[in-house]
């Protein structure tokens, strides 16, 4: 049903907008494209444009799993039965009755609720403006009710709400987009309002589709009893918006049979779309062929992830990385009755531990890149991905998560209209309930591809410090220039950090993403070299990477020269950091130059307010977990460096939320710095 995608890249549909045009001319199209608009117009292009980091091909699904493998294991639409529908009343009884009696309390508020409209002006204002969160919320808030309304109508089953279900439904599918404004730049027509004669098919139209096929799944007869017609239009609209583009396409970036390493985008767009197949493809052999594309597209995101199961794109994205690839695995799996399973495999093991290797404690985790310190994903996903990896580790951690945000207590929030998740989280609520939890608190982890280390002071214990360090490379998915940075905790709490990203605009995703602070390498515990901050690019990497542990430290050097222009004059930068477990931190450096040309200083970003008023020594307070107050200090050379501490006001939602009102910024200025040198910087408990 498509060309051979991994040899021919020329589409003959007229939906190919690269036809005759060679890589470098995909690349420069992109380019004059978001030039033209002052943004890149698909979230996450960044690492789309760049070069792919080549791993190798594992092809670990399409390798095992030919179509006509597929035509004898996949069961028939109608023979699948992988969640209970409406009319399977005992299995809705497991979930626990408070539970069920949020969902109707909750449903209540919408008996006979008028839907905001979702106008023409308010989607243009992104291309307008640069705002995406106005349409958003409108948009947002539809799939939140619906969700709300399906599975009240489940719990109750008393047909109050079937009528707001229907509404709800024949609203959606009226939307002209199923996507979302910040993603046209995938249309020919760019950016504005949707082409309707070019259905493309981003995040949330995926995702919508989904969410509709499992609706028509679950409540199907209820539908039909208001009228047929109901899930006729479901069907229609997602054959002509997601089934039908999907499969005749091959040049949707997120699909990966172009140049370029792909993200997140796809395991979460494949994740949706092989749940609206398995739900709503009719025709046999279109669906073994969407299936078999489907597993050609996912391969692509499996064979661009290292070895070590690092997520360059940081905890808060793992959930839509390897946890939606988990949802599509799972997905394989019931639908081939277990023939189709892959969960024994290293690399999908690694993907999985990677969570909980980067949980710090206190709700914090390691969160280089866009990712956020506290942004964690669902216990309930933690536990079914542990459960088909049989790690206990991970099962424990996530009843561990479960138990400490009440799970199960509330309605859950993070995955409005999200039923591909949502379903089996509602379903193992008391599964998890059941497990002791355990918070996963590794010593050490280095992953020597993703090139980052974690060290705590003992392990299974938050006492005292922990350090998180990366090397890496500035064309990181979500990329920040933070080649070289770390963060220190203590006692499981922040004392210095990566503060993570702002309220995402279109400038986030933009060509200038690099003049917004958070981006820059001068906001995160690096150094400033000759006046120059660190460059974007593959190129500006680390070098020359060693690491260690024992039982009394954890050491990573590296050398981070390269990772800046070649304005910035410098020769070498030898960074180590080393964590003498339960005694102190020390971050040496040891540079050569060509010449001094500006301004060479320390940059520390900090939550906790800092005290420089001594020379040679900067205090830092805090809360242990206990409540009681810990002192700890930067001891510096004060006789090469002077200390400025910067008051940062944030207003912000997203720091605002994980961080408060105010962030810190300590600046060691070198105030003689010669071509070559060396210093010291030591973190301890006084």
């Amino acid at each position: 049903m498509f060309p051979e995608i991994r040899k021919n890249l020329v589409c003959t549909d007229k939906y190919n907008i690269f036809t005759k045009l060679d890589a470098h001319n995909e690349r420069q199209y992109f380019f004059v494209m978001c030039k033209t608009f002052s943004f890149f117009l698909i979230l996450l292009t960044i690492p789309f444009l760049l070069p792919a980091q080549v791993i190798g091909k594992r092809n670990l699904l399409s390798s095992g799993y030919n179509k006509k493998q597929l035509s004898e294991i996949i069961l028939s639409k109608h023979d699948w039965h992988p969640y209970p529908t409406i009319s399977d009343r005992d299995a809705w009884r497991r979930v626990p009755e408070k539970m069920r009696n949020l969902y109707i309390a909750e449903a209540e508020k919408y008996l006979g609720h008028k839907w905001e409209v979702l106008p023409a002006s308010v989607f243009l204002e992104f291309a307008r403006n640069g705002n995406r969160t106005n349409y958003s919320k409108i948009y947002t808030e539809r799939r939140k009710t619906l969700s709300i309304l399906v599975f009240a109508e489940i719990f109750e089953n008393k047909d109050r709400f079937t009528d707001d279900i229907v509404n709800l439904t024949w609203a959606i599918c009226e939307e002209t987009f199923w996507g979302v404004p910040a993603h046209l730049g995938m249309q020919k027509a760019g950016v504005g309002l949707p082409d309707t004669e070019e259905p493309i098919v981003d995040l949330f139209a995926a995702e919508t589709g989904s969410m509709l096929a499992w609706v028509s799944y679950l409540v199907g007869e209820k539908l039909d009893k208001v009228s047929p017609l109901v899930q006729k239009r479901i069907h229609y609209e997602i054959n002509r918006r997601i089934l039908t583009p999907n499969l005749e396409r091959t040049d949707f970036w997120w699909m990966g049979f172009g140049e370029g390493k792909v993200n997140n985008w796809n395991p979460w767009i494949n994740s949706n779309w092989l749940a609206c197949v398995l739900l709503c493809e009719e025709d046999n052999d279109r669906r073994i062929d969407a299936l078999h594309k489907i597993m050609l597209s996912l391969d692509n995101f499996i064979n661009g992830y290292p070895d070590d199961g690092g997520c360059d794109e940081g905890p808060q994205y793992w959930g839509k990385a390897a946890g939606a690839l988990y949802l599509a695995l799972e997905l394989f799996d019931k639908a081939s009755s277990g023939s189709i399973n892959i969960f024994d495999q290293e690399l999908i093991k690694n993907m999985g531990a990677y969570i909980y290797k980067v949980y710090i404690g206190n709700d914090y985790y390691v969160n280089f890149a866009d990712a956020s310190a506290k942004a964690g994903p669902s216990p309930a996903l933690i536990y079914r991905y542990g459960k088909s990896i049989n790690d206990d580790v991970m099962t424990h951690f996530a009843a561990y998560l479960a138990e400490k945000h009440q799970f199960g207590n509330t309605i859950i929030t993070d995955t409005w209209g999200q039923f591909t998740r949502l379903l089996p989280e509602l379903l193992q609520i008391t599964d998890l309930r059941r497990i002791k939890g355990t918070m996963p608190s590794i010593r050490d982890t280095w992953l020597p591809q993703t090139e980052l280390m974690t060290a705590r002071s003992t392990g299974n214990s938050l006492q005292s410090f922990y350090v998180s360090a990366k090397g890496g490379h500035n064309a990181e998915s979500h990329n920040h220039n933070d080649v070289g940075s770390f963060m220190v905790y203590y006692e499981g709490n922040p004392v210095l950090i990566d503060i993570g990203v702002e309220t995402y605009t279109a400038k986030t995703f933009s060509s200038h993403r690099y003049e917004i602070w958070t981006m820059q390498s001068a906001y995160h515990n690096l150094p400033l070299i000759n006046g120059q901050m660190q460059a974007a690019g593959r190129e500006y990497a680390a070098n020359n990477i060693k690491y260690k542990e024992s039982d009394s430290k954890a050491v990573l050097s590296m050398d981070i020269s390269k990772a800046y222009p070649a304005e910035a004059n410098v020769i070498s930068w030898e960074r180590t950091i080393t964590l003498n477990r339960g005694k102190n931190i020390v971050i040496a450096e040891k540079y050569k130059l060509n010449k001094v040309t500006g301004n060479i200083s320390l940059n520390f970003m900090t939550v906790q307010e800092p005290d420089a008023s001594i020379p040679g020594k900067i205090k830092i307070t805090g809360k242990k977990l206990n409540g009681d107050s810990f002192e700890l200090a930067m001891f510096y050379d004060k006789s090469k460096f002077t200390a400025i501490v910067e008051d940062m006001e944030i207003t912000d939602p997203r720091l605002k939320n994980t961080w408060g009102d105010r962030l810190y910024r300590i600046v060691l200025k070198w105030e003689k710095p010669d071509i070559k040198g060396n210093c010291k910087t030591v973190i301890k408990e006084l």
